[in-house]
């Protein structure tokens, strides 16, 4: 494009007025110049923007109708007319103009008042101006945004239904489980847990342990919670009163979570808790159904979504990396990975044996996934719905190789705000934006602005320090932030993120066996975890079997490190029928054994060869025992 006379320099900006004589419009008007595709580009979005609240007019169609401002001063800078007459070029034209838009009254005060903001913004615009070809150019391949404002209206609501499904298989898995793991007969009682943070926390206890087990700690207040939580789910995925069923979703697994000890501390809990907590900020505050598809998500809680998604992906790298560990920086983890992961599934068996190429190839497309991709949650638009593709399809890889119950869910869910709903097909459109535009102006319902505004502050000092203690960066945070971080961290609702930093390089696993002589022993079979080396992987997402779950982390270790082995064996000497519930099968039916052992194996996936040969999935050596043999007496 060649540049117009006058694109060299801005001319004076200094506000003018029109005679009243020459009949200023009815209504404030923005005159650009109408050959410039990048103007257009922009007039385009804050159209959308300000809506019927500001008419916009190139200035080869209304130069002739304001004689008084030249013809220069129209090719150089965009000019906004108000009805008082007033006239405002450059920076100035646009923070008026944008003024206009609801929320966005305070900019005319700022650029007068916040020093230097003025002069900055003054010199940025006659750099763009004086360069506006550049940037045109810029726009067609990509490197800028399109002619309208991006919009998550689409993909809020999918995500929304997505995290519905989400809570539903959380508190449903768990519902099954509960009274098994935490209730009064369970492995780890939660009465017990909150007596003994009562005892050292006293008064202040309910901070350290936010949790509505403090009102009632029975194994049937647990159960309701459970039994609402899934109820509330369903509500939620029929968009009726969203902001309310979010926020009581949240703090029902919330409470279960912070009595749930070993059995609810993983990174998918806390990852629906802070998703969940967020989609509550950002949900209408309206009673009737379908208020979501008809609400933009506020911009400052948009961003924290993506803040969000973000954080999720691109800390899933950096704590790889950072952790030193040289299977990750060799590339080699994935060699190991399928077959030492907590709960495989029967497609890891096959991708176990794929070439070592393959996995090295695997492991750069991960890395470039958690570690490239992220960053095109703000960059132009027509690359986001390539890095959507990229993080559903790690996510969906994961998903078919493992076990992960509603943590892959939720990360795709996330994924959507990659996608702006001008990227969905056009009959999906239709649906949400049935009218032109410019009528589709964000609806009310929302928190006030500065409720928003204090939660977004708050979010960014927090997850930002969760982001330092990622790269493992040492930092003495003054005294205030320290304290906000200890006031907020019971709450698991702004977290750091990364699964598997360091590879399980061997997969250790633990047998547990029974005995009435000590001599005849027969083994304990778990629903989900490896045992019988003849019986392939199980599926089992979008349910957690969080007693299988804590057995892979126990094998890790040692049983001094995990006092809750020994409560299950306990239980299991007993004959606990509450616990048994949680295994497959009891070898004991008619009474429990005087003796119980635990034997620790090395499991590795068989070969294709072995398992031609014997139809076994798995080949294991004994390594001894894992703790003594034991017995109530």
């Amino acid at each position: 494009m060649e540049r117009n006379p006058g694109e060299n320099r801005l001319p004076s900006l200094t506000p003018t007025r029109l005679d009243p004589e020459t009949h200023p419009p009815t209504r404030p008007l923005m005159v650009y110049d109408g050959d410039c595709g990048f103007c257009r580009l922009w007039i385009q979005r804050w159209r959308f923007l300000t809506g019927n609240r500001v008419d916009y007019r190139p200035y080869q169609e209304s130069a002739a109708l304001y004689p008084e401002i030249p013809l220069d001063r129209f090719q150089a800078s965009v000019h906004l007319i108000e009805p008082d007459g007033g006239v405002f070029a450059g920076a100035r034209a646009v923070f008026r103009g944008l003024a206009l838009r609801r929320g966005l009254g305070w900019l005319p005060r700022a650029y007068d008042l916040v020093p230097g903001l003025s002069f900055a913004a003054e010199k940025a615009y006659a750099f763009v101006a004086a360069h506006r070809g550049w940037f045109s150019k810029a726009g067609s391949c990509g490197l800028t945004q399109a002619d309208e404002p991006p919009l998550y209206r689409i993909s809020r609501w999918f995500f929304v239904k997505m995290l519905a499904l989400a809570f539903l298989a959380a508190f449903l898995s768990l519902s099954s489980q509960v009274e098994s793991l935490i209730g009064s007969s369970g492995i780890l009682p939660a009465s017990n847990f909150m007596a003994e943070v009562h005892r050292q926390a006293g008064s202040s206890a309910w901070l350290e342990l936010p949790t509505l087990c403090w009102l009632n700690d029975s194994d049937l207040f647990l159960r309701f919670l459970c039994g609402a939580g899934a109820v509330l789910s369903i509500i939620l995925f029929i968009d009726l009163a969203p902001a309310l069923c979010l926020f009581l979703l949240w703090l029902f697994y919330l409470s279960l979570v912070k009595v749930g000890q070993d059995f609810l501390n993983f990174q998918w809990d806390i990852l629906l808790l802070e998703a969940g907590l967020l989609a509550f900020m950002a949900s209408p505050l309206a009673l009737k159904p379908g208020s979501t598809a008809k609400n933009e998500p506020p911009r400052l809680l948009l961003f924290l979504f993506q803040w969000l998604l973000f954080r999720l992906i691109f800390c899933a790298g950096v704590v790889k990396l950072s952790s030193g560990d040289p299977a990750w920086r060799g590339l080699t983890a994935l060699c190991f990975h399928y077959h030492t992961q907590p709960l495989p599934t029967p497609l890891a068996w096959f991708m176990d044996h794929l070439p070592a190429l393959f996995q090295r190839l695997s492991c750069l497309f991960m890395f470039f996934t958690e570690l490239a991709v992220p960053f095109a949650i703000w960059g132009p638009r027509r690359f986001k719905p390539f890095a959507f593709a990229f993080w559903v399809a790690l996510q969906i890889l994961i998903a078919l190789t493992g076990n992960y119950c509603f943590f892959n869910w939720v990360s795709m869910g996330l994924g959507l705000f990659f996608l702006e709903d001008a990227a969905w097909p056009g009959f999906i459109r239709r649906l949400f934006y049935p009218a032109p535009s410019a009528d589709l102006q964000p609806r009310g319902g929302n928190w006030p602005r500065w409720i928003q505004s204090v939660y977004l502050a708050l979010v960014l000092i927090l997850s930002s320090m969760q982001i330092v203690f990622s790269f493992k960066a040492s930092i003495a945070w003054p005294a205030p932030l320290g304290a906000l971080y200890n006031a907020a961290a019971p709450f698991e609702s702004v977290n750091g993120y990364g699964l598997f930093a360091v590879m399980t390089t061997k997969r250790p696993e633990i047998v547990l066996e029974g005995s009435d002589d000590g001599k005849n022993w027969k083994p304990y079979v778990f629903k989900y975890k490896p045992g019988d080396p003849q019986t392939p992987p199980h599926w089992s997402a979008p349910f957690q079997p969080r007693l299988d779950w804590q057995m892979w982390f126990a094998a890790l270790g040692t049983y001094q490190e995990n006092p809750w082995f020994l409560s299950l064996a306990a239980a299991l000497l007993r004959g606990n029928s509450v616990v048994l519930k949680l295994l497959g099968s009891n070898p004991f039916p008619a009474s429990p054994p005087r003796f119980l052992r635990a034997r620790l194996y090395e499991y590795r996936f068989t070969t294709g060869e072995e398992k031609a040969q014997t139809g076994a999935w798995w080949a294991r050596e004994e390594k001894g025992l894992y703790c003594p043999v034991l017995s109530l007496r």
